[in-house]
């Protein structure tokens, strides 16, 4: 597909997620997204992270998969949950469930410096040739088990999790920094809520629920632990 036609389905699916934020706002809060996020997601190329075949359905607002039972999350879903993250330039953040390399694609663009983390080796090491191919040099990816984090580089500022817990892991919370901000899946199979954490400056958490989801499972802790 040519580039022009690309642009033009890229604004048709910026304009559903815009339109979905509204219809969900008396959930998130959030009748709109920050222009910062919007820019970035609406310049970034969906289609080089898929596969070939599936990359005339690049912007619709659906997640698509890319092999190991794994997607490229939905559109909307990645635009609320980098937005709730509320990244920031200086930040250092954590990503666990590298997939594709898509949302570490963004979350560079919008801050300091991205680990990422994913226990599928073949989708890490694809992600990983794919954000070097397009010039994206502050994303460093590790193939490990995400619930352990990757504690060599903590505390970190943001922590963005794309694979859902049944309760969230304690090493998540030990190391994210006082100040800092998680949005992470949690709950049962059929029955998964997006979470907002936030952290204070003497270490207390609050959570808030945001909304209704659906995301592939984070391994269980003491499978596969540790780099690949």
């Amino acid at each position: 597909m040519s580039e022009d036609l690309f642009d033009n389905l890229r604004r048709q699916m910026m304009a559903e997620i815009g339109a979905e934020a509204v219809l969900t706002a008396g959930h998130t809060g959030r009748a709109a997204f920050s222009e910062r996020v919007m820019r970035i997601i609406g310049g970034m190329p969906r289609h080089e992270f898929l596969p070939v075949e599936l990359q005339p359905y690049a912007y619709l607002n659906r997640p698509l998969p890319i092999g190991y039972e794994k997607t490229v999350s939905q559109p909307f879903i990645v635009a609320l949950m980098t937005d709730l993250l509320e990244p920031e330039a200086s930040d250092v953040v954590l990503e666990i469930g590298s997939g594709a390399g898509y949302q570490a694609a963004i979350l560079a663009e919008l801050t300091k410096r991205v680990y990422s983390v994913d226990i599928v080796e073949e989708l890490a090491k694809g992600a990983e040739r794919r954000l070097r191919r397009l010039g994206y040099e502050n994303v460093e990816i590790r193939i490990a088990n995400g619930y352990y984090s990757w504690p060599e580089h903590a505390p970190y500022d943001k922590i963005m999790v794309t694979a859902a817990s049944d309760l969230i892991p304690p090493p998540l919370l030990s190391q994210l920094k006082p100040g800092g901000r998680m949005v992470i899946p949690t709950g049962i199979p059929d029955k998964q809520s997006l979470i907002l954490v936030e952290k204070s400056a003497s270490g207390s958490y609050t959570t808030r629920e945001i909304l209704p989801v659906r995301f592939s499972e984070l391994e269980d802790p003491g499978e596969h632990a540790g780099v690949a």
